[in-house]
C-alpha cells in the first residue's frame, strides 16, 4: 500500500480540529506540531523547511474543498512563518468560497496578561511562563531553559494558568527537587521582557544540531514563535570583564585562595576569568557544576595550552577559585560544595582527554606547535 503524502496526512488529521470542541489553541498547537515535525527533520542546510509543507497542504486544499482542508490551511495560517502567511491568506479565502471558516480562524490575537521568571542560584535553568488571555481559552507559555552554555530550550509546555505560583510544588511531585537541587524562586517580570528572553533562547536552540529527536521542543517551536518574534532583539554585543575590575578580582583572589600569589596563580586567575567572560552568559563569577564540566573537560582539552606548573595547580586553583566567585555572589555554602566537588570529578575527564591530540582545536595545534618548535 502507498504511503501518504505529508500533505495528505495533514489534511487528514486536520478533522480533528474541525469539530466544535475546537478552539484556538487547539488549532494553534496542532499547526504547530506538523510544523515542528518537517523542521525537525530537515537536512542540515535547510533553511525554509516548512515552506514545502505549507504549499503543499494549502495547493492540495484548494484543489479539493473540505471542512478539515479548511481547518488545516486556517490553522497553518495562524503560526506558520511569516514568509509562508500570504499565500496561506489566499488558500483561505479560496476555500471560503465554498467552505466556512471554522469559528476560532477570526478571534482576537493572544494577549499575554503576565510574566514570570525563575532561575536556581547558579543561574545555569532558568524557567519562563507568560500567562495569554484573548482567543478562547486562557492558557500559559512555559519554557525551561538549560544555560551551562549556549542557551538551549529544553522544554516547552501548554500549562493552565496559575501554574507559576506552584512550580516548586509541581518540581516536587514529579520527582525532579532533593536536597541537592537548588531552589528555583519565581518572580513576576513584564511579559515584553519574558518573551524577549524566549526569543532569545530560540534563537540559539535553533541553531543547535542535531535537532531535537524527541519533539517536546519542536512541537510548540511555531506556537512559540509567533508569541515571541516581535520581541526578538539584536544578537548582544560582547563585553569584556574591565581590566580594573579584573585586577580587583583577582588581587582579592589573591588574598583569599589560599595559593601561592606568583604567575602560575595569576595566570590560571586571568584564564578562570577569560572563560566566564566568554561563555558565562549570566556573568565571569557565575560558576555551576555544569560549567566546570565544560570548562574541564570540553573548553581546557580542545582550546587551551598549559605547562606543566599550570597543569599541577589547576585543581586546587580552580576549587579555590569557584569558591571564591560564588561566594561573591552570595551563595551558601551548600550550593558551593558541590561546584568544587565538580572540580575533582571532571579532572579525571581533563586529564584524560588534554593530551589527546585528536580532540584539540585548529588553534590549539598551532599553538602547540609553535611552542614544539620553541623547545630546546
Amino acid at each position: 500500500m502507498a504511503r501518504l503524502r505529508l500533505s495528505e496526512q495533514v489534511l487528514l488529521d486536520a478533522r480533528g480540529i474541525t469539530g466544535p470542541d475546537a478552539d484556538a489553541l487547539d488549532a494553534e498547537a496542532w499547526a504547530s506540531r506538523w510544523l515542528g515535525e518537517v523542521w525537525r527533520a530537515a537536512p542540515l542546510g535547510e533553511t525554509e523547511p516548512e515552506h514545502l509543507l505549507c504549499t503543499e497542504v494549502a495547493g492540495r486544499a484548494t484543489a479539493r474543498h473540505s471542512d478539515p482542508a479548511m481547518a488545516a490551511v486556517a490553522a497553518l495560517e495562524r503560526v506558520a512563518p511569516v514568509a509562508e502567511r500570504e499565500m496561506l491568506a489566499q488558500a483561505v479565502d479560496i476555500l471560503s468560497s465554498s467552505r466556512p471558516r471554522p469559528a476560532w480562524a477570526s478571534g482576537p490575537a493572544w494577549e499575554p496578561v503576565a510574566a514570570f521568571r525563575g532561575a536556581d542560584v547558579w543561574l545555569d535553568e532558568r524557567v519562563l511562563f507568560v500567562e495569554y488571555s484573548g482567543a478562547g481559552r486562557p492558557h500559559t507559555l512555559m519554557a525551561v531553559i538549560a544555560d551551562d552554555g549556549d542557551a538551549a530550550v529544553g522544554v516547552l509546555r501548554l500549562v493552565e494558568p496559575g501554574t507559576a505560583a506552584r512550580w516548586e510544588e509541581l518540581r516536587a511531585e514529579h520527582g525532579d527537587v532533593d536536597d541537592t537541587t537548588p531552589p528555583m524562586p519565581i518572580a513576576e517580570a513584564e511579559p515584553s521582557a519574558v518573551l524577549a528572553e524566549l526569543a532569545m533562547a530560540m534563537r540559539e536552540t535553533d541553531l543547535v544540531w542535531p535537532r531535537d529527536a524527541e519533539g517536546d521542543y519542536s512541537h510548540l517551536r511555531a506556537l512559540a514563535w509567533t508569541r515571541c518574534r516581535d520581541d526578538l532583539a539584536p544578537w548582544p554585543d560582547w563585553t569584556p570583564t574591565a581590566s580594573d575590575e579584573r585586577d580587583r578580582l583577582t588581587g582579592e583572589f589573591a588574598e583569599r585562595g589560599g595559593l601561592p600569589y606568583d604567575d602560575v596563580t595569576r595566570s590560571l586567575a586571568g584564564l578562570f576569568l577569560d572563560y566566564g567572560d566568554g561563555y558565562i552568559r549570566p556573568g565571569p563569577l557565575a560558576w555551576s557544576p555544569g560549567r566546570v564540566a565544560l570548562f574541564l573537560a570540553d573548553h581546557l582539552p580542545r582550546k587551551v595550552v598549559l605547562d606543566a606548573e599550570q597543569r599541577e595547580r589547576l585543581p586546587s586553583a580552580l576549587r579555590a577559585w569557584v569558591r571564591f566567585a560564588l561566594e561573591k555572589r552570595g551563595l551558601e555554602p551548600r550550593w558551593i560544595e558541590p561546584v568544587e566537588e565538580a572540580v575533582k570529578t571532571y579532572h579525571a575527564a581533563f586529564e584524560k582527554t588534554f593530551d589527546d591530540e585528536s580532540a584539540w582545536g585548529p588553534a590549539k595545534r598551532i599553538v602547540s606547535g609553535l611552542t614544539e618548535r620553541h623547545d630546546p
